[in-house]
């Protein structure tokens, strides 16, 4: 017994001994792992921010067929195609699983059934390469994910806009963070996505292969009147920092199905003056978010939980690279003294690099790396899960006014 006690006791000695002289003398490696959605990435990261390998497998033409995505058919294509992904990352860094430190999993929030073929995939890596096993929250990989790109020091503000989230958030550090604001319904890349949908813009070549999103950015760049259609300013007088499209994809819908009828469009015709409604649309999308991030800036200078001289916006997410938002957001920044920071399109997309970087960020900080074989096999995955503390209440108890960014400044 003391012989089990005292072995034990050098095993712990030696883990926290190794881990401090890797971490002062040489560069870490870690894998990440991403099927939170329907992207299946892996890709490869060292301590000093360098991208090593990286594969991405996109489920975009399957899903399109289907007119969103399908859980069944995103798990199955996760488990068809996630070791191939993993070996072509490992190629592209000219790596094997025995040179990366540790392996970094999206566990939780997303799809249950895709989500699950990550954490088994990554469980595995863990077991046959004896390799440390670092959970990770997709929202807090996405947050930080600038970080590895810039220089960026915490506190600071994230927005993170997606097909799934919309929310404001005060980070503290890799693991704290306090919700200034989040989506009450639909988030704003699900509301592009099913008003692209409804537009029937797969039917147009120049807009076949993009996302909802990414069709409708295009689309409202070829506007010449983007006032065209009114759109409600919803949420405005609520003096909070939630976000709320469901009001705006109920007027969108009914737009398209008024000039269905103006029109007498039939089948699979394009309703006339489709960019300058997706124009509108796109707008009023950009001035909900643009108000309520201005308004987390006045809560935050309010209450002094940023330093003045170190201001900053970070903005990630699928929606993020839609570059009429980030002017939008460009210009509530210039006015409130924030500096933005918007990763490139790769990485502000669903990603193993994202993952691979949270896993990094982790490691330096010795916060949440699994160790013990039969604390990694206990790990779960989940659907659903907060990112940090709910502030949202006390913003609104603040009933901070703020005014909205102009039409004319964004179309001059």
């Amino acid at each position: 017994m003391k012989f089990v006690k005292y072995n034990n006791l050098y095993n712990k000695f030696m883990i926290n001994f190794d881990r401090k002289l890797s971490n002062n003398n040489r560069v870490i490696k870690i894998l990440g792992i991403e099927t939170s959605c329907d992207d299946t990435g892996v890709a490869i990261v060292d301590s000093n921010g360098n991208i090593l390998g990286d594969a991405l497998h996109s489920q975009l033409d399957v899903h399109l067929k289907y007119g969103g995505i399908i859980p069944p058919v995103a798990r199955q294509l996760h488990r068809e195609n996630i070791t191939d992904v993993c070996e072509k990352a490992l190629r592209s860094a000219g790596l094997r699983l025995r040179d990366v430190d540790a392996i970094a999993t999206t566990l939780k929030p997303g799809l249950a059934l895709s989500l699950m073929i990550g954490r088994n995939f990554g469980k595995y890596l863990s077991r046959v390469g004896n390799k440390p096993f670092i959970p990770i929250h997709h929202m807090e990989a996405h947050a930080l994910t600038a970080r590895m790109i810039e220089k960026v020091d915490f506190p600071f503000l994230v927005l993170l806009i997606s097909g799934g989230h919309c929310l404001l958030a005060l980070v503290k550090n890799i693991s704290e963070f306090y919700i200034l604001g989040k989506s009450i319904d639909d988030a704003p890349g699900e509301a592009f996505d099913k008003t692209a949908r409804r537009l029937k813009m797969i039917n147009l070549p120049e807009y076949w292969g993009k996302n909802g999103g990414q069709a409708i950015e295009l689309a409202a760049s070829k506007a010449t009147n983007p006032e065209q259609f009114e759109f409600p300013f919803c949420m405005t007088h609520y003096r909070d920092c939630n976000f709320s499209f469901a009001g705006l994809k109920n007027s969108v819908m009914s737009h398209i199905k008024r000039q269905e009828l103006k029109s007498k469009v039939i089948g699979d015709e394009i309703i006339p003056d489709i960019e300058n409604l997706c124009a509108g649309f796109q707008l009023a999308i950009a001035k909900q978010i643009s108000l309520k991030t201005k308004r987390a800036m006045a809560f935050l200078d309010m209450k002094n939980l940023i330093p003045h001289d170190q201001r900053t916006l970070i903005v990630s997410g699928g929606v993020a690279c839609n570059n009429f938002i980030a002017k939008a957001l460009g210009i509530v920044c210039n006015e409130t003294g924030y500096r933005l920071v918007r990763p490139p399109p790769q990485l502000c997309m669903d990603n193993g690099i994202m993952i691979a970087w949270n896993g990094i960020e982790r490691w330096n900080a010795d916060a949440g790396v699994l160790r013990d074989p039969v604390e990694i096999e206990k790990v779960n995955s989940e659907a659903r899960a907060p990112l940090g503390e709910d502030w949202t209440q006390l913003i609104k108890d603040e009933d901070i006014k703020s005014s909205n960014i102009k039409t004319r400044d964004l179309y001059p």
